[in-house]
């Protein structure tokens, strides 16, 4: 959600408070804010509903872990709509760009895998297993509820060749939505990550950027 969804937020959040005859201060109300800012304003408000109709847990006011359950679906869910988006880049980009995903979990998997390079250069008979592999690593950072440290650019073959070659660096594509990809390339971290030093080398990520979203490549400043 954006800042300017604060006062909808807040209107639903209290409507649903009202409903199960609760009162919620304005500190409450921020923490559910905060807790729950990362999900789109629509997927919230839908959520809130959903466990009202809950016939097993809806007698009970929602905490944010029982929203984030609802909006987020189950881990495998998560890992399969994640898998489609890398499939999709992988396909449509390939992995001589670099690339920014909007999910900070897969750059963070990818680079456990051995990163965007390794990942490109399977073959068509090795892509089901890199699949599962993928998954089943995505679900177990999911499942801990924890976003780990990631690189902030999955780095492609052209930027590994200009960096050693000491070359300008091209800019990476945004893969997804603009807005949380650009936040992802800004939380990312430059140092070595310590579960994939022999992995992958982690970079300082390009000022500029360039975006696909749904597959259509888009320049950008």
């Amino acid at each position: 959600m954006r800042d300017a969804d604060l006062i909808e937020f807040s209107k639903t959040l209290l409507a649903v408070a009202d409903y199960y005859g609760k009162e919620l201060s304005e500190n409450v109300v921020d923490v559910y804010w905060n807790g729950l800012r990362e999900y789109d304003l629509e997927a919230v408000q839908k959520a809130l509903w959903a466990h009202a109709r809950n016939p097993d847990s809806g007698q009970f006011m929602p905490k944010i872990a029982d929203i984030a359950k609802v909006t987020q679906g189950r881990t495998d869910d998560q890992a399969a709509v994640a898998w489609s988006k890398v499939n999709l880049a992988v396909r449509r980009v390939g992995t001589y760009q670099c690339v920014v995903f909007d999910d900070p979990v897969i750059h963070r998997v990818i680079a456990d895998m051995g990163g965007w390079v390794l990942i490109g250069s399977k073959d068509d008979k090795e892509w089901p297993f890199v699949a599962k592999e993928f998954e089943n690593r995505y679900r177990g950072y999911r499942m801990r509820d924890d976003t780990p440290e990631y690189p902030p650019v999955l780095i492609g073959m052209a930027n590994a060749h200009n960096s050693q070659q000491g070359f300008r660096q091209n800019p990476p594509i945004l893969i997804g939505d603009e807005r949380k990809a650009n936040t992802v390339r800004l939380g990312g971290t430059t140092a070595p990550l310590l579960a994939m030093k022999s992995l992958a080398d982690v970079v300082q990520a390009p000022a500029q950027v360039r975006q696909i979203s749904d597959g259509r490549r888009e320049v950008g400043a």
